[in-house]
C-alpha cells in the first residue's frame, strides 16, 4: 500500500480514537457530576439501568480503541492491509468500511461460517 493511502487510514483511525476518547471523558464527567438521588425506587432503577447500558457501550468502545491502536501499529510495521490468515491484500473497500480489520473478506466469511457450525 502506498504512503498516501496509509496516511489516509492513519488519519481515519486517529480521528475515530479521538472521538471515542472524547465520548468516554464526557461519560466519566457526567457520571461523577450526577449526584441525583431519586426517592422513588423505580427512578433509581431506571438510572442504574441507564448507567449500566452506558458502561457497556464504553466497554465496547474501549475494545475498539485497542483495535485501533493495533491497526496503527500495523501501519508502522508495514503489515496494515494484509490478511493475517492468507497474507493477501485486504481490499481497500473493506478497509474503508472497517479499518481495524485483520482479515480479508473471504477469510472473514470462512471464520464466520466455522463459528456458525460450533
Amino acid at each position: 500500500m502506498d504512503f498516501e493511502k496509509l496516511e489516509y487510514f492513519r488519519n481515519i483511525l486517529l480521528e475515530e480514537m479521538r472521538l471515542l476518547r472524547e465520548e468516554a471523558g464526557r461519560t466519566v464527567s457526567e457520571m461523577t457530576s450526577d449526584t441525583t438521588n431519586f426517592p422513588d425506587p423505580n427512578d433509581r432503577a431506571t438510572q442504574e439501568s441507564d448507567r449500566n447500558f452506558e458502561l457497556r457501550i464504553r466497554d465496547r468502545e474501549r475494545k475498539l480503541i485497542n483495535k485501533i491502536k493495533e491497526a496503527l501499529q500495523r501501519i508502522e510495521d508495514g503489515t496494515f492491509g494484509i490478511c493475517e490468515v492468507c497474507e493477501e491484500a485486504i481490499s481497500e473497500a473493506r478497509l474503508k468500511a472497517r479499518p481495524v480489520t485483520t482479515l480479508c473478506i473471504d477469510c472473514k466469511m470462512d471464520q464466520e461460517q466455522k463459528e456458525k457450525l460450533r
